[in-house]
């Protein structure tokens, strides 16, 4: 079988965005990355270590590509250094390492920041794409092509209700989690072609190029947690010194802030009017997605800013019928953007994997994301985690 990943492209747009600021302001960073599957029962991940091993070697072997540095050096708030920077880089096989426990499958990424941030997408691809090679494929593509032709014509049928006040947008956020590659890229065409007036982009930048899409990203959760280990910045301080440098980096572009490292009430204790402003808008990815965009609303309200100039984004386990829901009720108060990731490309029939590849450890000390779902929150030091809370006045779940 080919490599699951055949160009350094293939990954979200927000790890590019969030290497760069990481790159000009804490180049010497170190971290480590863990993986984790959150529902392992019965998918005996450990049996794959020979291949992920192999497919490691193979991801450490790549280099991005002329045509390839010319596509990021494209988008304008791509800076000229961060492309010369990647023209020379390549990954180290020495920073990761992969080992099996039974049918567990540990890996874990443990080096200088800038150099092994880069595994989160790729090492969750490939886990996927190996998992679900093992499955036979044709009546798993026949069961998506099915649900893909059903959720474009939920979709078109949107043409037909009564117009709200901001148009339905929707992305591709399902690198991660998919089902394999190919299906990937027929998913992202056959949306691309259906349905453009709706589907706005894709997070991955192989396809965005490929296909001639906008890549759609900005931040994660690691790009805020490194903060809580930044010398210099007190834990209280961690978001705001985290949106400030993203400001500063990318002076305007780039505008849409995540919202749930330390929880949303915490996160708008700092998003002050400065922040409000300079941002466009939020992403929602944990907790309930109502609750969420009535407390962004309120609080646009309550720092006087017309609600209609910002967006709210969700991207937390979205389908079509969700993402619908949550147009109808906020289409008319402010714009929205919906991500979907694996009911977009891993809707094939069989159970999907819940992996996660995160941030815990920054320059030797632990750090934690405080997420509105408790299953989300991960950490390796409960000491910490319960100092995070305290700091933040969050209460355990």
């Amino acid at each position: 079988m080919p490599p699951v990943i055949h160009s350094l492209l293939e990954t979200d747009l927000y790890k590019f965005t969030m290497w760069q600021a990481m790159l000009h302001r804490h180049p010497r960073t170190q971290a480590q990355y863990r993986f984790v599957c959150r529902n392992p029962e019965g998918f005996n991940l450990g049996a794959l270590l020979p291949q992920v091993e192999r497919e490691l070697d193979a991801l450490c072997g790549l280099c991005f590509t002329k045509p390839e540095l010319a596509y990021l050096r494209s988008l304008r708030f791509i800076s000229p250094d961060f492309v010369d920077f990647l023209r020379i880089f390549k990954f180290q096989r020495d920073f990761i390492r992969a080992w099996a426990e039974g049918e567990e499958l540990h890996i874990v990424a443990e080096g200088p920041q800038v150099h092994v941030m880069g595994f989160e997408i790729y090492v969750l691809a490939i886990v996927s794409e190996l998992h679900y090679r093992r499955f036979d494929a044709e009546p798993a593509l026949a069961e998506g092509r099915r649900r893909l032709h059903d959720k474009i014509a939920r979709l078109q049928a949107l043409e037909a209700g009564p117009r709200r006040r901001h148009p339905f947008e929707m992305f591709d956020f399902g690198i991660r989690r998919r089902f394999s590659g190919t299906w990937h890229r027929e998913v992202v065409d056959r949306f691309r072609q259906a349905l453009p007036q709706y589907f706005k982009g894709t997070s991955n930048v192989f396809l965005a190029a490929e296909l001639g899409l906008v890549p759609i990203g900005t931040m994660a959760h690691e790009y805020l947690q490194m903060y809580q280990a930044v010398g210099g910045v007190r834990l209280r301080d961690h978001q705001k010194a985290a949106l400030e440098d993203w400001v500063q980096e990318y002076r305007g572009d780039l505008g849409t802030a995540l919202t749930d490292v330390v929880g949303m009430r915490a996160f708008l204790a700092d998003f002050d009017l400065y922040f409000a402003k300079l941002f466009d808008g939020l992403r929602h990815d944990s907790g309930d997605p109502v609750w969420w965009g009535e407390l962004a609303l309120a609080h646009y309200e309550k720092l006087r800013i017309d609600a209609h100039t910002k967006r709210l984004v969700f991207s937390d386990g979205l389908n079509v019928d969700k993402a619908l829901a949550l147009y109808h009720h906020f289409a008319d108060r402010t714009q929205c953007g919906f991500g979907i990731g694996t009911n977009l490309t891993n809707d094939v029939g069989l159970a999907p994997l819940n992996i996660v590849m995160k941030l815990v450890h920054c320059n030797g000390q632990p750090v934690a994301k405080l997420s509105d779902s408790p299953g989300k929150t991960l950490v390796d030091d409960t000491t910490f985690l319960a100092y995070l809370r305290q700091v933040f006045d969050a209460p355990a779940p």
